[in-house]
């Protein structure tokens, strides 16, 4: 014996209705920050102890077009902003990744992680009240190591980028969407 039509539609409307619902969580796609009101936002350069030219523009860089394509937080200059992003690249290293043998004598290098730390936190400028903080963002990338120091050293810019790139969004998201 079939159920009553009736009935059966009735239990496919209340699956629909849970399934639209889901648990209740839900991203915001409208650009401004989830229980926060940010007018106006500064990303000032990165601090770093890396001696490499440009790293900390690549970090800031990338942090700064995260915010500009996907939010509608202005950015501005540091003295006009409503609240600071501050960063700082606390630790920078290089470890093996995988290894090849040569002669039986030694391993050489062939691949190696890229693993950067930073610390930020974005803080309220008129009252210094600190919104959020993670002195631990750490990410990680692999490049590959040349018998060419140009193509490892482009390989490893490469993993930098990417690495920044992680970080600008994770950043986007404990800003924008609180977590």
């Amino acid at each position: 014996m079939q159920p009553p039509k009736v009935f059966r539609i009735l239990l496919l409307m209340m699956f629909c209705v849970f399934w639209i619902s889901g648990c209740g969580y839900q991203l915001q796609a409208t650009g401004k920050p989830l229980h926060l009101n940010i007018a106006s936002m500064a990303i000032p350069l990165m601090e770093t102890p890396s001696s490499d030219i440009g790293f900390e523009g690549d970090f800031t860089k990338m942090i700064r077009r995260e915010f500009v394509s996907h939010s509608q937080i202005p950015l501005v200059s540091k003295e006009k902003a409503a609240a600071v992003l501050i960063g700082k690249v606390t630790d920078i290293r290089t470890e093996p990744l995988s290894y090849r043998v040569t002669d039986e004598t030694f391993d050489v290098t062939s691949s190696r992680w890229l693993k950067i730390r930073l610390e930020a936190r974005l803080v309220d400028t008129k009252t210094g009240k600190i919104i959020w903080n993670d002195p631990n963002m750490v990410e990680k990338a692999s490049f590959t190591v040349n018998s060419d120091p140009l193509k490892t050293r482009y390989n490893q810019r490469r993993a930098t980028k990417k690495i920044a790139q992680l970080l600008a969004e994770r950043i986007y998201l404990k800003t924008m969407e609180r977590f």
